[in-house]
């Protein structure tokens, strides 16, 4: 198995591979979860690729493998009126929280881009 797209545990009864999409399905779920959160970014341009629910798929979310720690990267949008710190810091605390519950791999940083911001539709 390539490397480069699983995070490998060792353990006594032997190994557990971990597909860096089932990583980036952890963090797109537990970023979608943080209030304040509007979608996710493809990138720094704020090319928006769904809004929260309407569109699964890991884009706007990066995962290194470094040895046994990963580092993080989300590129999302903020609703107006939200406090951006807040919500990224939220983020950051989500993310950390649910792919060490989920998988065991230490989370070495969560780095948050905010790309863009969005705006709540009238009713």
């Amino acid at each position: 198995m390539p490397e480069n797209h699983y995070i490998i545990r060792a353990g006594e009864q032997g190994s557990v591979y971990i597909s860096e999409d089932v990583m980036a399905a952890i963090v797109a779920e537990a970023v979608r979860e943080v209030e304040g959160v509007g979608g996710f970014a493809t990138s720094l341009g704020g090319e928006i690729v769904g809004r929260l629910g309407k569109k699964p798929g890991h884009r706007g979310v990066k995962i290194a493998c470094e040895g046994n720690e990963v580092t993080v990267e989300v590129f999302v949008l903020v609703r107006y009126g939200r406090v951006i710190n807040a919500v990224a810091v939220a983020v950051q605390e989500a993310v950390a929280s649910s792919v060490e519950a989920i998988t065991g791999v230490m989370v070495k940083a969560v780095n948050v881009t905010i790309c863009g911001i969005t705006f709540d539709k009238e009713k």
